[in-house]
C-alpha cells in the first residue's frame, strides 16, 4: 500500500493520495485503499481556496470589562394558561359519560318483562330455568333459552301454589335479601369510577405538557428551542483561537458592530445581517461561535438546524417565527444556526423528491432574514460544512453578506494546535511537534486532539506517564491506516511479495525527480494493508504541475511493476492501487486538460447531481471513448516509466526487498543510504513519456 498525503490539504481529490493496499485478505475482493480517516476526500478544484482556520491558542481568560448595562426588567410571570380553568370540568363530563356507558350491569340483552299469568304460563311450559324472588314479590331470572326475565308476584293473592308449580318444573328457586343502599356501596359503584377518570385524564394532560412544553402543551410545538446566552456565556474568547488575523477580524467585525453602532452610523456602514462560516468538519467552526457568544455582550441565541425539523408540515415555520420574535424583543442579538444545511438545501422542482416541511421552514427563514426591521440589530450566523448544496437565495447579500472560509490548518497552525492540546501531558524529550505536523497534512484541528489523545492512551498502555514520539508516531498510523493486527501472520511467500511490492512503490518514489520523499515502509499489516509506502510533502503546495501528477501516477504503479520484474505476474494486491491511479487519471485527463488528444476542455463529472438525480453523462459516447483511451494511455506510460526505472536498479531493488525482510519496517534515510542520490542521466524524469507524446501530438 502506498500512502501518499496531500502537499496542501483540499487542494486535490482523493485520487492523488489514496493509499494502495498490497495485497487484500480476501483474493476476490479489492483491499481498503487505506485513505487517511479525517483527510478531505472532495474535489475541490471547484471551491474557493480557504483562507483561516480556528483553534485554542491560550487558556480561556475573562472578556473585556463590561459596560454598566441596566438592568433587564424581570418578565411578569406567565399566567396560568385558559386550559387548566376548564381541565377538572372537561374531566367530570367524560368520567360521567363513562360511566353512563361502561357501568356494571349496562349493556347485554335487555330482560323481558312478564306478567304473572305470562309468568305462570312460561313456567308452566318448562321454559323457565331460574327464578330469584325477593320479599316484595319482584321475581328475575333466566329461560331455558337463555333470555332474561322480570316480573312480578301479586303478594296480596297469598298464592302458595305457586312454590309447588316451580317446584315442580324444576325451577331453581332462589330467594333474595332486601338490598339496602348505603352510602359506601353509593362510593364504591359512582364515586370511586368518577374520581378515577378525573385522575387519569388530568395526568395524561400534564404528562403531555410536560413532553410537548411545560405550559404550551401541544402549542408548544411551534415554540423556538434555541438556548439563549445572556448573563451566562461561555469563557471561550477571540484570543484564545488560532488563525489568521484577517478572517477573524471579519466576525469580530459583527460583534463590534453590535456594541458600537454609532462609529458604524457616523460613516453610514450598515452592519452585515448575516455571516456564514463554511469549512471542512472539525476546523473550528462551532468553536469559533462560541468565541463570540463569549465576546458579545448581546443576548446570544444558539440552536442547530435539525431543531427546526420535525414529522408535522407547519412546525418549522413556527419555530423561525418564534425565534425571530423573541431577538427582536431582545435586540440588539445575535442568532447561531449550526448545520444549517439541515433547512437551508436547495429548493427542488417540486412533485418526486421533494420536502414541503423543509422548503416551508427555509421559505420561513429567507423571509425574516429579508424582513428585519432597520431599527432591530440582530445579526444571523450560521455553520456548514456543506456550502455547495445552500440555495441561492440564502446566500444572497441581504441575507448572508458574508462568507468566512474557515479552512484546514497549514503548517504553521497545525504545530501550534498540537502544543495546545500537548498542554498537561508530559512529553520526552524526543517530542517534536514541527516534526508531527509535517506528517499530518490534511489534520484538521479535531483530528489533531485525536491524534494527541491516541498518543496518550498509547503511553497507558504501555504504563508510562511521558509521551514519547514513538507513541505519536504509532497513534497517526492508527488513525490513518487502522490497528496494528498481529494475528494476521503472513506466510514465508506472501511475505515476500509484500516486501517485494512496497519495495517498488518506495525505489520508483525515491528515483522520481517529482515525487514527494519517502519517510517509511514497512511489512506489518494494519488495517486491510498488509504493507505500507508513506510518502510526505516536503513543502505546502497549491498548485501541483503535470509532472508531479505523472509521477504521482509511476509510484502508484511501481508495486505491480515490481512484482512483474521479480516474480514474474502481478498480484490482487494492486487493486487499490489501480482503482487512486484510474481516478487521478481521469482527473487529468477528463478535468484539468492534460491530454493531448481529448484537449483544454473541463467536462466536469458525470452521473447523476443533487440538482438532477436523473442526469447521465454530459458529453456524447465519442468523447466518452476518447476519454477511455487518454486514461488508459497515461496508465500504460505510467507503468512503462515505473518498469523501465525498477529494471535499470535491479540490484538497488534486490536491496530494499533483503532490508525489508530483515526490518519489516524502514525510514527515509535508510532508503536513502541504499539508493544513493540519482544522477541526471540515471532514470528518465517522470512525465517525459506524456511530454513527448504531447509534443508529437503538435507536430502533427
Amino acid at each position: 500500500m502506498i500512502l501518499s498525503l496531500p502537499a496542501t490539504a483540499g487542494r486535490l481529490p482523493r485520487a492523488l493520495w489514496a493509499g494502495a493496499a498490497y495485497a487484500s485478505r480476501h483474493p476476490c475482493r479489492a483491499p481498503d485503499d487505506g485513505v487517511a480517516r479525517g483527510l478531505p476526500t472532495e474535489d475541490t478544484t471547484e471551491r474557493v481556496p480557504f483562507v483561516s482556520t480556528w483553534h485554542r491558542m491560550t487558556p480561556a481568560r475573562p472578556g473585556p470589562p463590561k459596560k454598566s448595562v441596566p438592568p433587564t426588567p424581570t418578565p411578569t410571570p406567565t399566567p396560568t394558561p385558559t386550559r387548566r380553568i376548564w381541565l377538572l370540568p372537561a374531566g367530570i363530563a367524560i368520567a360521567f359519560i363513562a360511566l353512563l356507558v361502561f357501568h356494571p350491569g349496562a349493556g347485554g340483552t335487555p330482560a323481558r318483562a312478564f306478567s304473572y299469568t305470562s309468568f305462570v304460563g312460561e313456567v308452566t311450559a318448562n321454559k323457565v330455568s331460574t327464578a330469584a324472588i325477593t320479599p316484595a314479590g319482584s321475581v328475575s331470572g333466566k329461560l331455558h333459552d337463555g333470555g332474561a326475565y322480570t316480573s312480578q308476584i301479586p303478594t296480596a293473592l297469598n298464592d302458595n301454589a305457586l312454590s309447588a308449580l316451580l317446584l315442580g318444573h324444576k325451577v331453581q328457586v332462589t330467594g333474595v335479601s332486601p338490598s339496602t343502599t348505603s352510602v359506601l356501596g353509593l362510593l364504591l359503584e359512582w364515586i370511586v369510577p368518577l374520581l378515577l377518570f378525573v385522575w387519569l385524564f388530568v395526568w395524561i394532560s400534564r404528562r403531555s405538557s410536560k413532553q410537548l412544553g411545560r405550559f404550551g402543551g401541544i402549542m408548544s410545538f411551534g415554540k423556538s428551542k434555541a438556548k439563549v446566552y445572556d448573563e451566562d456565556r461561555p469563557h471561550t474568547r477571540f484570543a484564545d483561537i488560532a488563525g489568521y488575523e484577517g478572517s477573524k477580524a471579519e466576525v469580530m467585525e459583527v460583534v463590534d458592530f453590535l456594541r458600537h453602532p454609532a462609529r458604524y452610523d457616523r460613516a453610514g456602514a450598515v452592519g452585515p445581517k448575516g455571516v456564514l462560516m463554511v469549512g471542512p468538519p472539525g476546523t473550528g467552526k462551532t468553536l469559533l461561535a462560541r468565541a463570540v457568544a463569549g465576546e458579545a455582550e448581546v443576548p446570544f441565541f444558539a440552536l442547530s438546524g435539525s431543531s427546526f425539523v420535525e414529522m408535522f408540515v407547519g412546525v418549522g415555520a413556527s419555530r423561525v417565527r418564534d425565534l425571530f420574535t423573541d431577538a427582536r424583543k431582545r435586540a440588539p442579538s445575535i442568532i447561531f444556526i449550526d448545520e444549517i444545511d439541515a433547512i437551508g438545501g436547495r429548493r427542488g422542482p417540486g412533485g418526486f423528491g421533494s420536502n414541503d416541511e423543509r422548503e416551508q421552514t427555509l421559505n420561513q427563514l429567507l423571509s425574516e432574514m429579508d424582513g428585519f426591521d432597520p431599527g432591530a440589530r440582530v445579526v444571523v450566523m450560521a455553520a456548514t460544512n456543506r456550502a455547495e448544496i445552500l440555495d441561492a437565495a440564502l446566500l444572497r447579500p441581504g441575507r448572508f453578506d458574508r462568507t468566512v472560509e474557515i479552512p484546514l490548518p497549514n503548517y504553521v497552525e497545525r504545530t501550534a494546535i498540537l502544543a495546545i492540546h500537548g498542554r498537561g501531558k508530559t512529553l520526552g524529550p524526543d517530542v517534536d511537534f514541527d516534526v508531527v505536523s509535517r506528517g499530518t497534512p490534511g489534520f484538521s484541528g479535531a483530528d489533531l486532539a485525536n491524534l494527541v489523545n491516541e498518543a496518550a492512551i498509547n503511553a497507558v498502555r504501555a504504563d508510562r506517564r511521558v509521551l514519547s514520539a514513538a507513541d505519536f508516531d504509532t497513534a497517526r498510523d492508527r488513525l490513518l491506516l487502522g490497528r496494528r493486527d498481529a494475528s494476521n501472520a503472513l506466510l514465508p511467500g506472501e511475505k515476500h511479495a509484500v516486501a517485494v511490492h512496497e519495495a517498488g512503490h518506495a525505489l520508483v518514489a525515491a528515483l522520481s525527480e517529482r515525487a514527494d520523499p519517502v519517510a517509511k515502509v514497512t511489512i506489518l499489516s494494519r488495517g486491510a494493508a498488509l504493507g505500507v509506502t508513506e510518502q510526505l510533502p516536503e513543502f505546502e503546495r497549491h498548485l501541483h504541475p503535470e509532472s508531479y501528477l505523472t509521477a504521482s501516477l509511476a509510484v502508484r504503479l511501481g508495486g505491480r511493476a515490481a512484482e512483474i520484474i521479480v516474480l514474474a505476474e502481478p498480484s490482487t494486491g494492486s487493486a487499490s492501487d489501480l482503482a487512486g491511479a484510474t481516478e487521478l487519471a481521469t482527473h487529468m485527463v477528463r478535468e484539468w486538460g492534460f491530454s493531448a488528444t481529448v484537449g483544454p476542455v473541463s467536462y466536469g463529472p458525470e452521473g447523476p447531481s443533487r440538482d438532477n438525480p436523473f442526469a447521465g453523462r454530459p458529453y456524447a459516447e465519442e468523447t466518452q471513448r476518447s476519454i477511455d483511451q487518454e486514461v488508459a494511455r497515461l496508465l500504460r506510460d505510467a507503468e512503462d516509466t515505473a518498469t523501465k526505472l525498477l529494471r535499470g536498479h535491479r540490484q538497488t531493488l534486490d536491496r530494499v526487498i533483503d532490508l525489508l525482510l530483515e526490518r519489516e519496517t524502514i525510514d527515509g534515510s535508510d532508503l536513502a543510504a541504499i539508493v544513493g542520490a540519482p544522477g541526471p542521466t540515471d532514470h528518465e524524469p517522470a512525465g517525459a513519456a506524456l511530454a513527448l507524446t504531447m509534443k508529437l501530438h503538435e507536430d502533427e
